[in-house]
């Protein structure tokens, strides 16, 4: 079994408040659950209006899938969040 984690450090440049955070984290939350089956938790920054870093974990048995699950969802944040993707990780346990 293949474990896949990818971090993802989001600035929100239009954010003004906790909310207006929130509400761009939910909607990219959703996306991640209903078109990957996957998790996203909020790991670090919550207090922070324009900050955020965020983990989507899944599993697999088989390694590319989950490699190339995790692929779809940086590609999905880079191109349609409402924030930017200041940075990345990737790991595999």
């Amino acid at each position: 079994m293949v474990i896949g984690l990818l971090i993802l450090d989001l600035h929100i440049p239009h954010a003004r408040s906790l909310k207006d955070k929130r509400m761009v984290l939910n909607r990219f939350r959703d996306r991640v659950r209903n078109r990957y089956n996957a998790a996203l938790a909020e790991l670090e920054h919550q207090d922070k209006w324009q900050r955020a870093r965020v983990g989507v974990v899944t599993l697999n048995s088989q390694a590319h899938v989950v490699e190339e699950l995790l692929q779809r969802v940086l590609n999905e944040a880079t191109g349609s969040l409402d924030a930017e993707v200041a940075g990345h990780e990737i790991r595999y346990f």
